[in-house]
């Protein structure tokens, strides 16, 4: 076993990140970090992608004691098995097809510092099963290699927007790869539950174009209003988009996007119009694949920000379009075929389903065929069956 030599490593400069907003729930993320930093624990953040679980894993990193040296980050979700396997832990010339030099690995290039997988719960059993060899003895084999292993020091910060205990009991996680890796947990609110952090968010982001812009208090109220399906990550499109509209010194509603727009507008209109113009925007945007159902739509029922007459308007579009049919539905709304009875039972056990009769033109079996799938008779109810976790 060899021990690997940080000392020919160059050390680069590392900025302490900022971190903007000032809501409660920001300010208990960023003290966990800062206390659990000087340490060497490996640390697990959770959180709903884009959220900002880079910058969180950056500030413990930076004020740590291994801050001078190399901070590594690896999204697990951007390289097949055998590929993640080269990229963790390095691999020999010749080893593979396509493999013309050796590599140093991630593992081995965050020698003495930090490495960030992102996106760790899309990781393979085998690949976790390595990862959990490596942190139980530190030691890496790059692949093809017939040498004696690399023995590295490494501090890991793991992140996901997936639910690791849920894969645990599907067996899609090992639960001794996740105690491991979850010493220490911080869990990062979403932005909606955060709402205090909306406006020096959008502050930073324009500050941060360098141009002399303003964003107008109608604009502002419409960006609180919104759910943020996609966090920060989604803002600051959102704002980038403004800037980018921009016709003037001031930033209004004119410059957001519709389904932002739309938020601030539909709250002040009560009762059926109001449920139409959200029927309304949801259907754009889902079929437009703005949206997507289990994503955007299903969250904001099961929190409330969607009622259930609400969603039943969202159908009854969906079943107007697909001529009374619901499998017609599932394709309009972006969702695979195999969702369809999750769909079906989703709307019975919230008294949410519509009848498809209401819809369905009396001559469309002879006018379309019985043939196409899209317009094969559809029940009236789902058999029963289990809800998925």
């Amino acid at each position: 076993m060899r021990v690997m030599d940080g000392a020919r490593m160059p050390r680069p400069d590392i900025n302490e990140p900022i971190v903007v907003g000032g809501s409660p729930g920001l300010r208990r993320v960023v003290e966990i970090a800062r206390r659990i930093a000087p340490g060497n624990a490996k640390v697990l953040i959770t959180g709903e992608s884009g959220v900002g679980k880079d910058v969180i894993a950056r500030l413990i990193h930076a004020n740590s004691s291994r801050a001078d040296q190399r901070y590594v980050a690896l999204n697990c979700a951007s390289f097949s098995e055998s590929l993640l396997e080269s990229e963790l832990f390095g691999h020999a010339k010749g080893s593979f097809t396509g493999a013309i030099r050796d590599r140093v690995g991630k593992l081995q290039w965050a020698h003495r510092g930090t490495i960030f997988l992102d996106e760790i719960g899309e990781m393979s059993l085998r690949m976790q099963a390595m990862l959990l060899r490596f942190l139980e003895n530190g030691e890496i084999q790059p692949v093809g290699s017939d040498g004696p292993a690399l023995h590295v020091d490494v501090r890991v910060i793991a992140a996901t927007n997936r639910d690791l205990l849920a894969m645990v009991s599907r067996g899609e996680f090992r639960e001794d790869l996740l105690y491991r890796i979850r010493v220490a947990h911080i869990d990062i609110p979403p932005l909606r539950d955060r709402r205090e952090d909306i406006r020096p968010l959008v502050q930073h982001i324009v500050a941060r174009s360098g141009q002399a812009l303003t964003v107008n208090a109608p604009a502002l109220a419409a960006l609180e209003a919104y759910r943020w399906p996609g966090n920060i990550r989604e803002l600051q499109n959102v704002v980038e988009q403004m800037i980018a509209m921009a016709d003037g010194i001031a930033l209004g509603v004119d410059q957001l996007p519709h389904a932002v727009a739309a938020v601030d507008r539909v709250a002040l209109t009560p009762g059926r119009e109001r449920r139409r113009r959200i029927a309304d925007d949801i259907f754009e945007k889902l079929t437009t694949g703005g949206y997507q159902f289990w994503e955007h739509v299903y969250p904001a029922f099961i929190s409330r920000d969607l009622t259930r007459a609400d969603l039943r308007q969202l159908v009854a579009k969906g079943l107007t379009a697909s001529g009374g049919n619901y499998r017609g539905v599932l394709r309009l709304f972006g969702m695979p075929d195999a969702d369809y009875k999750r769909f079906l039972n989703f709307l019975s056990s919230h008294d949410c389903t519509v009848d498809f009769r209401d819809y369905r033109p009396s001559t469309r079996g002879t006018t379309l065929g019985g043939a196409d799938p899209l317009f094969a008779p559809v029940a009236a109810a789902p058999a029963p069956f289990a809800l998925p976790s």
